[in-house]
């Protein structure tokens, strides 16, 4: 009989201490999500790199921030948006089952993750055969970008919408050239 109170005492610990690296493995997670991640690429320039920033601040969900910046070759912060994780996960509610907030939690990470992937980064932002629609908020701008030459680069808003913003030489700030869904 106490070598079954043994074995029953020795399971339980080993499953007190699998769930307690499981508690610590998120938390690192989290921390390493603070720190973000970052991209060297041509945007402002064609030939010079800027340094693209995303970073989870926050701890849980309903506080939660994706603080995503760029910041031009010269050190000036010349792209700052900051996204909810409460309006994110409203705009990806129907879709995905982001009830618990275990699940939340693990979408910011695949956003943040995600954020800055490659196929985002547009080169050239607009190419020679390419013309603006209904989707082109200003056709001045992305006829500007088809002489440049200017990468861009595109993020998502929610499930059907991508934004895709590139820098205007002309007006010196990063404006959004083109709006759509999915």
């Amino acid at each position: 009989m106490k070598k079954h109170y043994t074995y029953l005492l020795l399971f339980l610990c080993v499953l007190a201490a699998c769930k307690g690296n499981k508690t610590t493995a998120s938390a690192e997670d989290l921390k390493s999500n603070l720190k973000g991640q970052t991209v060297l690429k041509a945007f402002s320039d064609t030939l010079l790199l800027d340094t693209f920033k995303v970073v989870l601040k926050g701890e849980k969900p309903a506080n939660m921030t994706m603080n995503f910046r760029i910041t031009a070759h010269d050190g000036s912060i010349i792209y700052q948006k900051d996204f909810k994780a409460t309006d994110l996960l409203k705009n990806y509610a129907s879709t995905l089952d982001l009830k618990k907030e275990a699940q939340q939690l693990e979408f910011m990470q695949q956003e943040l993750k995600l954020f800055l992937d490659d196929e985002n980064f547009l080169e050239p932002a607009v190419t020679e055969n390419e013309n603006p629609d209904q989707h082109t908020p200003d056709k001045d701008f992305y006829n500007e970008l088809k002489r440049t030459g200017l990468n861009g680069f595109k993020y998502r808003l929610s499930n059907e919408t991508e934004v895709y913003i590139a820098w205007s030489a002309q007006k010196k700030q990063v404006l959004p050239y083109y709006s759509c869904c999915k």
